[in-house]
């Protein structure tokens, strides 16, 4: 999809969705309507898409029981305060990802993504099995809300440049757009960072407010037409190594649930986790081609040698200030998942990693 059919798509889907946002909840016959508030465009691939089929299967699952309404982002409310309207109670639901909210608690990061942290499966088996979720249900548990992990893109790119990286010294004052604990290690490192909803980023890099953004990968950066202005690709980042989406609810209203219908809920959102991996696994390597063969796109699969060594040393020191930094909660969070990661790492980096060079080395379908 380009950029342009893409935002005609997308503005078709908010005019269509204006006419039902002043809708409430409804509760009729043992029925109930929930609303869903996102943070990304309409039949955006992979994340959007992802969002508007986990509303419909819960919808199709629980046979209309509980009917999710999906709104897109600014549909309703903003992108960046989809999780605050679940706080004020203006929707029940929202999708999105943790480190958005990081400013109301640095823990939620980690349920996002950690700069050189878990992989997509390492994550799920830290909140699955390694109690992770107890700890995020304890962060979340000060906002009245519950959080499920809901989709998963895999290794994420590098970001888009507009002139190659030959050393620490091309990044000192770059305007860039990078949320989370990643946006502070590259901080760190000397850009100057912001974070910006998925929509707002190639207006920015078009007016030059920014000179660099990274967003997700291939799939997504494609449709949203960031080859337009930056050719430079690095493809595989540092700081998203695993990243997951979350559906947030209103606690307590989950709770009021009958007790399958919260089991639907959980087990759509465990499905949608790995259908929306497949989903970038499956369409991530076609958008780099057409990135790459149509669009003239130069990628680069790592980082320059000085930036690497930096953004690991910057990537130690913001771990040692969260664990420092006074917040028992953030510190039990950030002490768990290094820990966890700690014994997984034997075996994605004792297994998985030593298949993968083998495979690189000799093998050719």
């Amino acid at each position: 999809m380009d950029r342009r059919s893409f935002l005609r798509t997308s503005a078709l889907g908010g005019t269509a969705a204006a006419a039902t946002t002043l809708a409430a909840p409804a509760i009729a016959q043992g029925r109930i309507t929930w609303r869903m508030v996102t943070t990304w465009p309409r039949n955006f691939p992979g994340l959007g898409v992802g969002a508007q089929r986990l509303g419909d299967r819960i919808t199709a699952a629980t046979d209309g029981a509980l009917t999710v309404q999906v709104f897109s982002a600014g549909e309703m409310v903003p992108p960046l305060q989809a999780l605050d309207a679940v706080i004020d109670q203006t929707a029940e639901m929202s999708h999105g990802a943790a480190y958005y909210w990081q400013n109301k608690s640095v823990g939620l990061s980690f349920f996002t993504g950690v700069p050189f942290g878990m992989t997509s499966r390492e994550l799920a088996a830290w909140v699955r099995y390694m109690g992770g979720q107890e700890i995020w249900d304890e962060i979340y548990d000060q906002f009245g809300l519950q959080g499920f992990l809901s989709g998963d893109t895999g290794t994420q790119a590098g970001g888009w440049f507009k002139n190659e990286l030959t050393g620490i010294e091309d990044i000192q004052g770059m305007r860039f757009r990078t949320p989370g604990l990643g946006g502070q290690v590259w901080q760190k490192m000397g850009a100057s960072v912001t974070n910006l909803a998925g929509g707002e980023i190639f207006a920015a890099l078009q007016s030059g407010a920014l000179d660099a953004a990274e967003f997700v990968g291939p799939y997504n950066d494609l449709a949203l037409g960031f080859h337009q202005i930056c050719k430079h690709y690095y493809t595989s980042s540092f700081i998203e190594p695993g990243l997951a989406t979350e559906l947030v609810v209103d606690k307590a209203k989950f709770q009021a649930l009958p007790e399958n219908l919260q089991t639907i809920v959980r087990d759509v959102c465990q499905a949608e986790y790995d259908q929306v991996a497949s989903d970038f696994y499956a369409n991530d390597p076609r958008a780099l081609a057409t990135l790459v063969n149509d669009h003239g796109v130069i990628t680069h699969a790592e980082f320059p040698e000085s930036i690497m060594e930096a953004a690991a040393q910057a990537s130690m020191e913001l771990l040692t200030e969260i664990r420092e930094g006074g917040d028992e909660l953030t510190k039990k969070t950030a002490e768990s998942f290094v820990s966890a990661v700690n014994i997984m790492r034997t075996r994605t980096e004792g297994t998985d990693l030593g298949f993968l060079r083998a495979r690189e080395r000799y093998v050719t379908f």
